[in-house]
């Protein structure tokens, strides 16, 4: 199954070099492990731009669809046989980033 693990944070490209380090080695053992499937970082969700085209019409408005404090920074998708394995990936991800994380399953 696979999940969705998303980087919760008040700020963009806000990691340090240290931070930076322990994401590449995570990535690593995620890859090494066989859990690997995406990760990206987001830019500020003032660069977002909202698209709502359900009547046809193509509105477009920018920034973000919600106004938050703190917002979605980045993400992993992982590859995990069950939600015990998924969530101790999430810990270890927190650890690595050193930042609040969320896990989801996707539907599929």
């Amino acid at each position: 199954m696979q999940y969705l693990v998303s980087v919760i944070d008040d700020r963009t490209g806000s990691a340090t070099p240290e931070e930076m380090a322990a994401i590449d080695e995570f990535n690593a053992r995620l890859r090494d492990g066989g859990h690997w499937v995406f990760a990206g970082g987001l830019a500020a969700p003032s660069s977002a731009t909202v698209i709502d085209d359900r009547d046809g019409r193509g509105l477009v408005t920018d920034g973000p669809f919600v106004e938050s404090k703190e917002y979605c920074a980045g993400l992993w998708i992982v590859e995990a046989p069950d939600l015990d394995v998924a969530m101790r990936l999430a810990a270890q991800g927190s650890r690595a980033c050193h930042r609040k994380v969320e896990l989801r399953p996707l539907l599929g």
